[in-house]
């Protein structure tokens, strides 16, 4: 049994990362979406390398160095897209007092599921956002992550369906937890 460890993520993790994130949209989100869906995630879902710039992304790897999930949280108001998505981002920093801190992609490598690594990794942003004074979280959920984030405790808020890729849209889950 692979003995999983966790860091920050490093500008150097970038290709690595995306590789994970583009199988993990590729093979995760089936039963959820449709193939179009699929295909449309790809540029609606993403890594933000301001999370990295930040040192708010962390990976989780196996022994042998592979990662096997990643995620991280922002104090910045960008609630999801990545940096090749179609989606706008905002930079501006959040008030911890007022704000919630940012759940922000969230994968799983297909070879690693089912072993604990998407809530180890949720475990360690939310812990960082509190460390950070915030006391509420929210993410934008795909359909694939709603049963993880609800059984971490994070509630429904909004469905909402994502800007129109080649006339596709994707249905996303705004949800939130108190931290």
């Amino acid at each position: 049994m692979s003995v999983f460890t966790h860091r920050l993520a490093q500008h150097q993790d970038l290709e690595a990362l995306r590789a994970v994130m583009g199988r993990a949209i590729a093979q995760l989100q089936h039963g959820f979406l449709t193939p179009e869906q699929v295909a449309a995630s790809h540029q609606v879902m993403g890594l933000d390398s301001q999370l990295i710039a930040d040192q708010t992304y962390f990976l989780m790897e196996d022994d042998a160095g592979t990662i096997a999930g990643c995620g991280g949280w922002s104090f910045r108001a960008t609630l999801y897209g990545g940096d090749a998505s179609i989606v706008a981002r905002a930079p501006q920093k959040l008030d911890p007092a007022r704000d919630a801190a940012k759940i922000r992609a969230m994968y799983t490598n297909p070879d690693f599921t089912r072993r604990g690594i998407g809530s180890r990794v949720l475990a360690l942003c939310e812990e960082a956002a509190r460390g950070a004074g915030f006391r509420r979280a929210e993410m934008m959920a795909t359909m694939a992550g709603v049963p993880l984030y609800e059984a971490c405790g994070y509630v429904q808020v909004e469905p909402i369906l994502s800007a129109p890729i080649q006339g596709v849209r994707v249905p996303l889950v705004r949800m939130e937890k108190p931290l």
